[in-house]
């Protein structure tokens, strides 16, 4: 599967902790982030990640898209409930398309445990049957 993580500034360290915790899980499946988390989580975890533009130059629509085209199964968002950063525009549509595409999306910890434990049974393996179909 093709996971998406992205973190606003303030919560980089806790999302590296995540995915220390659940590398395992993680390294085998492809990674891809925006360009200065992907490279903060590359080198925090040794973990490889595709890395999109930074994103103030288009990062998150870039995401954004990949998954509009299936290109991305599963979002990890950890996001600062405490910053107004997070309430623009991009950040709310990025959701919005995960919940268009049947993009299962966590923003935070309790969620992204829940996602990677899920993805480690196998439960979100049904994407890979329907990855053309839509529900609209």
């Amino acid at each position: 599967m093709k996971i998406a993580i992205i973190a606003s500034e303030g919560k980089k360290e806790l999302v590296a902790e995540i995915c220390v915790a659940y590398c395992g899980i993680l390294n085998s499946h492809e990674l891809c982030s925006t360009s200065t988390i992907g490279k903060f989580l590359s080198n925090a975890t040794g973990l490889n990640f595709d890395t999109v533009s930074f994103d103030e130059h288009g990062g998150l629509s870039q995401i954004q898209s990949r998954i509009t085209y299936n290109e991305i199964d599963l979002l990890l968002y950890f996001r600062d409930p405490c910053s107004d950063d997070d309430y623009d525009t991009s950040k709310i549509d990025l959701l919005r398309v995960c919940d268009e595409n049947m993009v299962p999306a966590a923003t935070n910890v309790a969620s992204a445990e829940a996602l990677l434990l899920a993805l480690q049974r196998g439960d979100l393996d049904w994407r890979e049957n329907f990855q053309n179909i839509r529900f609209d």
